[in-house]
């Protein structure tokens, strides 16, 4: 019989096997907590102050709701003051939560607001200051934050806060909201809208027009759709009871072609049109008058960012040849800031006597002889030289001239 063999692995002289991993390395991610404020402010004006008072301490006047970050917000005023042991001898002014909600982080800021156009009102605010404590909490609905003694009564009815019988309260509220933003694993540039090019090559193209302007002769063709979403006066009038559907070409009364043609421009591109451009005219009192007829025009069309736009341009461009014209045109159009923005223009020393000889001076005394009587207000606030202006004016009222001779009154 022969011998026989065993052989077992992993003996010294036999060959091994050996498993190797190679190391690697932990991925890397990477989030970001935000936290910020989402913001919103209400104006309370209250009335009829002087009859709150004896409402009871404890008991408050309350402003509409107003919704803030999500939640609804209401101002309190406690014309008797909050706390008994006051005696009524303060206002008290709160910032409630009027919705369901629980733990909301928020700042606050209370105002009372000067009436006097000093601008120096009262403020009480969390916001733009270092918070040991951080936001203020509301733990649920009807939670409170604000002043019991917000203001001594007494010192209230003798201040420039209470004006005719009123007060003006400004509340501002941040809620505190908090996101986490992981990586992006995407990277997809996205360009900026040019929805008003497409539009505005529409019209320069006028592919699909289907309605004619005749404005002094000339013709313009537009699109019905387009000009209706834009303003509601042509929604009205396209599409509304007293629709113009059966017109093949609408005529355009008291209205320049150029100024007209800006409009267009307006409604299409979303933008001023170039005046140089439109008129050939290089000057800046063409620039002025053009803004002055837009200015009338998108009040006429109810557009209402074309009209603040020409108020902007006609507030910077104040000058002697047009500041009349353009007061005048304020007063009728009711754009506030423009009234304001010339009347102070004109009451200056340097520039009354220049602006009263103009031509524009004598059709705003014709079309608007109410506002020459709040000019002779911002003149008396000039000092010095009030008492000659006052004269002055006074003559040309009447209809004479610095010699009190009189004068034909042209528009």
């Amino acid at each position: 019989m022969g011998a026989g063999r065993i052989c077992r692995g992993g003996s010294s002289d036999g060959p091994s096997s050996s498993i190797s991993t190679s190391a690697q390395p932990p991925s890397e991610t990477s989030s970001t907590s935000v936290t910020q404020t989402v913001n919103g402010s209400h104006d309370f004006k209250i009335t009829g102050y002087s009859l709150s008072k004896g409402l009871g301490i404890g008991r408050y006047i309350a402003s509409d709701m107003f919704m803030v970050g999500g939640y609804s917000w209401a101002i309190y005023f406690y014309p008797d003051g909050k706390s008994p042991e006051d005696g009524a001898s303060y206002v008290s002014l709160f910032i409630a939560l009027a919705s369901e909600g629980t733990d909301v982080r928020a700042l606050f800021e209370l105002a009372l607001l000067d009436q006097s156009g000093k601008e120096l009102h009262k403020v009480h605010s969390h916001f733009g200051r270092n918070l040991e404590a951080g936001p203020y909490t509301l733990k649920y609905r009807g939670s409170m934050w604000g002043y019991k003694r917000f203001f001594k009564r007494t010192a209230l009815e003798e201040s420039d806060y209470l004006k005719d019988d009123c007060l003006s309260v400004r509340c501002s509220v941040g809620v505190v909201k908090s996101h986490t933003e992981g990586p992006k694993v995407y990277d997809i540039p996205v360009p900026p809208s040019n929805i008003n090019e497409h539009f505005g090559q529409l019209l320069e193209t006028v592919e699909g027009t289907d309605v004619r302007f005749d404005v002094n002769g000339e013709i313009f063709t537009a699109h019905k759709l387009v000009l209706a979403a834009r303003s509601p006066v042509f929604m009205a009038q396209f599409y509304g009871p007293m629709k113009d559907r059966d017109k093949d070409c609408i005529k355009v009364d008291e209205m320049e072609a150029p100024v007209f043609k800006a409009l267009l421009h307006f409604i299409y591109w979303d933008t001023l049109p170039d005046i140089e451009e439109l008129t050939g005219l290089s000057a800046k009192c063409a620039s002025t008058l053009m803004a002055q007829h837009l200015l009338a025009a998108a009040d006429r069309y109810a557009l209402e960012r074309l009209r603040l736009l020409c108020e902007v341009k006609l507030c910077e461009d104040a000058a002697i040849n047009t500041v009349a014209t353009t007061l005048a045109l304020a007063e009728q159009h009711h754009c506030q800031q423009l009234k304001s923005v010339c009347l102070k223009f004109v009451a200056l020393p340097e520039n009354l006597r220049a602006v009263m000889q103009t031509e524009g001076f004598e059709y705003l005394k014709t079309s608007c002889p109410s506002v020459l009587t709040q000019l002779l207000e911002y003149v008396a606030r000039s000092g010095e030289h009030c008492a000659i202006t006052h004269e002055y004016i006074s003559q040309t009222l009447d209809g004479g001239d610095s010699n009190g001779r009189r004068v034909k009154q042209r528009l």
